[in-house]
Order: C-alpha cells, then sequence, then structure tokens
C-alpha cells in the first residue's frame, strides 16, 4: 500500500509514519509537510533515506500539488492541522486555512480520484463536559476557534461522504504525549522549564482535566483504522487516564527533584474547557483496539528512545518492582500506566540522557 501523510514532520504525523515504515516492507509512504512550526525534519532521521519514504515540501491547500500526489498513493492520513489552541485566540485565520481549506482540497480531489480518506481530529469537537463521555454521535460543540475549525472539517468531511460518496473516516483522539512533542504542549514545556528551574505557568487553578495517551497507542489506532474502519464511521480513541493538569505538573516537578513554588498559577485562557473525555468503546469492540499496558516492551522502547540502548537486567527488575507496587497502590492497570510515565520522565530527567535540538 501506497499513503500520502500530510503533516507528517509534527508530533503525530512522524511517529504514524515511523510505525507504519519499522512494521511492514510493503508500504511505501509519501509525506508532505508545508515546514511551519511544528515541523521538524529529525523527527525521522531513522528513515529519511530508505526508498520506500519520499518527503515533498508543500501545503495542503495546493491544489495541484495534491492532485499529483493523490493520485501517487492508495490513501490518504490527514495529519495536517494548525493546532494550538493559544495560537488560535490570537489569530484564527492560518487555522482556517489549513484546517477547512485544506481539508477541503483534499476532499474535492478523493471525490475525484476515489481514493480513502482518515480524516484525524480531535476530542475538543465536542467542547467541555461536566460529566459522562463523548460518543462518536454525540453533539459537536467547539469553543475555542481551533476546536471549530476541525469541527468544521468533521461537517465538510461528512457532507463529501452523503453528497459524493466519498470512502472517507474520521478518528478523533485525546491528550496525546511521547517523544517527538512540540515544547509549547504541557508535558515538554513543564520538563524544559523545570529542568531550568524556571517558573512554569499554569491556566487558571490548573483543574482542567484532559484524558492522556500514549503516541504510539494512537497511532495503532489510526493504522487499524486505516486498514479496517468502516466508510462514514467514525472511531474515538481515549486511554481512559484522565488527570487535571496541576497534579501532572506537580508529579514532573517530583521527579525532577524541583520545588513546588516553581508553578505559577496564570490567568486562564479565554474559553478555557474544563474536561474532554472521550468513550473509546466502539473502536475497542469493532476494531479490536485497546492501549498498549505491556510494561517491560514500554520499558524497552523508552530507553532506546532515551539511551539508544536497551535496559540492563538488575534496571528491568528495579522497575518491575516499583510497577508492581505502584499497581497494587492503584488497585489495576491505572497502576502499571502511571508507572510507565514515571519511568519515562525518569529517563528523560537522568545524566545518561542527552537532548540534541
Amino acid at each position: 500500500m501506497k499513503l500520502l501523510i500530510t503533516g507528517g514532520l509534527g508530533f503525530i504525523g512522524s511517529n504514524f509514519i515511523l510505525k507504519v515504515l519499522s512494521e511492514n516492507n510493503d508500504f511505501s509512504i509519501i509525506n508532505v509537510d508545508a515546514e511551519l512550526y511544528g515541523s521538524n525534519h529529525h523527527n525521522l532521521d531513522p528513515i529519511k533515506n530508505q526508498d520506500n519514504y519520499k518527503f515533498v515540501k508543500g501545503n495542503i491547500t495546493n491544489r495541484h500539488l495534491m492532485e499529483t500526489l493523490i493520485s501517487e498513493c492508495d490513501a490518504v492520513v490527514n495529519f495536517a492541522a494548525e493546532s494550538f489552541v493559544d495560537r488560535s485566540i490570537a489569530d484564527a485565520n492560518p487555522f482556517l486555512v489549513s484546517n477547512i481549506r485544506g481539508t477541503f482540497t483534499i476532499l474535492d480531489i478523493i471525490k475525484q480520484q476515489k481514493k480513502r480518506l482518515v480524516q484525524i481530529s480531535t476530542d475538543e469537537v465536542f467542547g467541555s463536559l461536566e460529566s459522562s463521555s463523548a460518543k462518536e454521535d454525540s453533539r459537536l460543540n467547539p469553543s475555542s476557534p481551533y476546536a471549530a475549525t476541525k469541527a468544521a472539517a468533521e461537517l465538510l468531511v461528512n457532507s463529501y461522504l452523503v453528497t459524493h460518496d466519498c470512502d472517507c473516516v474520521i478518528t478523533r483522539c485525546t491528550n496525546n504525549f511521547g517523544p517527538r512533542q512540540f515544547p509549547e504542549k504541557l508535558i515538554p514545556k513543564t520538563l524544559i522549564l523545570a529542568n531550568q528551574a524556571k517558573e512554569v505557568p499554569i491556566y487558571g487553578n490548573g483543574k482542567n482535566i484532559r484524558d492522556w495517551i500514549f503516541v504510539d497507542d494512537h497511532c495503532e489506532a489510526v493504522y487499524k483504522v486505516l486498514l479496517n474502519g468502516k466508510s462514514g464511521e467514525s472511531y474515538n480513541v481515549s486511554a481512559n487516564n484522565e488527570v487535571d493538569n496541576i497534579t501532572i505538573v506537580k508529579k514532573i516537578l517530583e521527579i525532577l527533584n524541583k520545588p513546588q513554588d516553581l508553578i505559577k498559577f496564570v490567568d486562564d485562557r479565554p474559553g478555557h474547557d474544563f474536561r474532554y473525555s472521550l468513550d473509546s468503546s466502539k473502536i475497542r469492540s469493532e476494531l479490536n483496539w485497546s492501549e498498549s499496558t505491556n510494561f517491560e516492551e514500554g520499558l524497552k522502547n523508552a530507553y532506546l528512545i532515551a539511551y539508544s540502548r536497551l535496559p540492563y537486567e538488575f534496571e528491568i527488575e528495579l522497575w518491575q518492582d516499583f510497577a508492581s507496587r505502584q499497581k497494587e497502590l492503584k488497585k489495576g492497570d491505572d497502576g502499571s500506566v502511571a508507572a510507565f510515565r514515571d519511568v519515562c520522565h525518569a529517563l528523560i530527567c537522568s545524566n545518561e540522557f542527552a537532548y540534541v535540538d
């Protein structure tokens, strides 16, 4: 299969490309990216010279370019998007262009060329939820300009499904974390500032809740939807790991052995949603997806990313003991997830870890 990945130099797109090419010898990928602020060529250093990977600099609103690229592929996975909420509040125009006009351009081409589209959306299209979790058919209720443009893109996709019988599926995911994340996001920003003993700003009282998922698990969900998702359907992706922002920041400071007084509460941003939550039972039951909780494999991957080596036996034993105590303390798989998160933070903050910009 030959895929066109849009926005593949970004956080989630680059992780998806690495996953697909590492697991499939019969896949090839064209990656089109506009090289904006969230793009990083180093994200794809491991595969940049492979014969089954090709990079093209370009914008998804460029119809002539996109017609050519889509004609060379079997399917499109649209990760390309302006996605930073604060930036959308300051200036929404780039979000309208990329997230709406860009999606329209792709849709109009796949209508003619009869290609499949996986549209990557977000939990933010449902707005803030006081209780319960949004299902695939819940009402769209976006709050920020960013979320509004993603909801508009979903409506465009649905219109092309109904009117033109296009082969499209939509995925919506909760907050991702993991390697290659842009440093404006909460976890990497907190790590960077705290490591430099600088103040860590938190909006409002820090009680805003997000459901966190490791980026590899999100990529696995997108992959399953690409291959087996039913045309015309949408799929919510979540790991059932809801945590408020202040808890995450305090935990990072604890791991780094930094004082809690680095936390600085700042004025809340306009329209800041209190809680996002998705019900992912559909993708679990229909496509047999679940988040990975294999602690030892996750540990090995974390060591390879942080240290370019596998863990020593004594390190595996040490962390497995830690995980078992966390699992007992937190009564179940939540303890394993929390333990693995702590391991990742500890590796990043150790003397052996080398960060290269």
